[in-house]
Formats: C-alpha cells, sequence, structure tokens
C-alpha cells in the first residue's frame, strides 16, 4: 500500500541565543527521522518531553520549517510547496493541539473559530458556511446552538471537541493530534479518544498520534515510533514494541509505565543516558526497527 506521509531523514536545528559577546549554539532536535503511515492508520510518536516528537509533527506541518530532509504527503513533495500552493495543501492535513485551553481564540465565539478554515478557503456562501459549522458541531457530540458563546463557556473536554470540530471543517484526509488528551481530566480522556476512533471510522482519517501515555499509545495506534533526543530508537507493530522492546531506552520507558493492580509494578530498568550512541535503525525482526 503506498503511504499517505513519507518522512525521509528529518532534520530541525534550533539556534540557542549566546550571551553578551557569547555565540549562540546549533540544538539538533530532530536528528534523521524517517518513517511512513499508511492511509486509514493511527502511528504513534513517543517518547519523554523534549524527545523531538512534537517538533516532528509541526515540520510534518511546516508549522516550523525543517532544516533538512523530504516530506511528501500523498504525490505532494511538502517542502517544495510556495507559500501560496503550502496553504491549498493545508486542507488536507490539520492539527489538533494539546491545550484546548490556549488553542482557542478567547475573544472569539466557538463557531466563528470553526468557520474561520473555511473563510480563509473560500469555501461556500456564508449560509454554507454556518451550515457545515452546524454539521461539524453534532459530528463532534456539541449542541448546534453553542456556536455563539465564547471559550471560557465551556469545559476543557468541549474545548478539545471544538478544536476537532475546526481541524475537520476542510475534511482533511490526515490529523496530527499533538498529545490531544493530556491536559484533560482522566475522566474526560477516554470520550475524547473514542470521539477520535469513532471519527477515523466515519471518515476514513488518518492520524499520527503524538502522546507520552503508553497505556493509551498501546490501545489505539497500530505502530508504534520510539524518540530519544530527537532520533527514532525503534519502530515497530504497537503490540511487538510492548511485548518484544529490543532497544535499552524503550525497555525503560515501558518499565516506569504505572501497573493498575497492587504490586504489580514491573521492575524498573534503568538507562544510561551517557552511554547513549545514536546508531541507524536495523530490522531485528519483521517490521521491527531498532537503533541497536
Amino acid at each position: 500500500m503506498t503511504p499517505i506521509v513519507d518522512v525521509r531523514n528529518l532534520i530541525k536545528e534550533f539556534r540557542s541565543h549566546g550571551g553578551w559577546l557569547r555565540r549562540g549554539t546549533q540544538v539538533r532536535a530532530v536528528d534523521d527521522v524517517s518513517f511512513t503511515i499508511a492511509p486509514g492508520e493511527t502511528f504513534g510518536l513517543v517518547g519523554e518531553s523534549g524527545s523531538g516528537k512534537t517538533t516532528t509533527g509541526r515540520c510534518l506541518l511546516r508549522l516550523i520549517e525543517p532544516t533538512a530532509g523530504e516530506i511528501r504527503f500523498k504525490d505532494m513533495d511538502v517542502r517544495a510547496l510556495s507559500a501560496r500552493d503550502l496553504r491549498r495543501a493545508r486542507r488536507h492535513f490539520q492539527i489538533v493541539f494539546q491545550d484546548p485551553y490556549s488553542s482557542l481564540n478567547p475573544r472569539m465565539r466557538v463557531g466563528a473559530t470553526v468557520e474561520e478554515p473555511l473563510i480563509i478557503h473560500k469555501v461556500g456562501s456564508r449560509e454554507e458556511r454556518q451550515a457545515r459549522v452546524r454539521q461539524l458541531f453534532e459530528l463532534v457530540g456539541l449542541d448546534p446552538a453553542a456556536a455563539s458563546k465564547y471559550p471560557h463557556e465551556f469545559s476543557g473536554g468541549q474545548r478539545q471537541r471544538i478544536g476537532v470540530a475546526r481541524a475537520l471543517a476542510l475534511e482533511p484526509s490526515l490529523i496530527v493530534c499533538d498529545e490531544p488528551v493530556s491536559a484533560l481530566d482522566v475522566s474526560v480522556q477516554a470520550q475524547v479518544v473514542n470521539l477520535l476512533l469513532d471519527l477515523q471510522q466515519r471518515l476514513g482519517l488518518t492520524y499520527l498520534f503524538i502522546a507520552h501515555d503508553l497505556r493509551l499509545v498501546r490501545q489505539i495506534c497500530s505502530r508504534v515510533a520510539v524518540m530519544y533526543r530527537g532520533r527514532i530508537v525503534e519502530l515497530a507493530p504497537a503490540e511487538t514494541v510492548f511485548t518484544d522492546a529490543a532497544h535499552p531506552y524503550t525497555k525503560a520507558l515501558l518499565s516506569a509505565i504505572p501497573q493498575l493492580t497492587p504490586g504489580g509494578r514491573l521492575p524498573r530498568i534503568p538507562f544510561d543516558a551517557g552511554g547513549f550512541q545514536p546508531l541507524p535503525l536495523r530490522e531485528v525482526s519483521s517490521g521491527h526497527f531498532a537503533a541497536i
């Protein structure tokens, strides 16, 4: 099957600011990252804070500009797109941000927020756009009458549903979910995850799911890439990662997962960060790659 996303040798460097009479330094946040995502797949990208997973997702959409590498979406070379062509292409790939409190403009009614992508891309008449907004609110489980309210009048879970509605407005085929439930109460997280899974089935969506909750990733993702210090250190089907991890960092990460049964906590596996070597991925079994 031809992948919908093909990322090859992606690099993103940031320059840190130097002080008085001191030069800044280059920080490589994403270092030679490659992966593909199949149509209709939920591909998980996991790792600790600062591992480069969010930067990778934002480079994929060119919300931040990659330093080097190739990003292909369907038949498009995303890095080669002009500003005008990129704006047109963005209707096909969208993002759901982590924080539902800061991702919505507090001065805009939520209906106007959901309608805004349709206005930018000049989709339909005013009446058609408003009908689309009502449809989107119903699709994410909200009352269309609530479109006239402001973000502060909604709970965190409802705000995230509004963010999902905004991402769906232009009928994209790929959505980058950047830790979409980590800022929500545990009681609400399952509702939003179930909504995302339901929408995927109904609309044929493809997800890049960025998360640090490994139990959630195991539940919803078909394949998982584990990132550490900007590099992918392991990539395999989700169940393989959790039952037959090959890289020492992956093993250490899995050992930190809290266990639900009393006394069932796994023994912690230490990871020697000082001895980390950035090795290339190699296939250790069918479809299972590790940097060992």
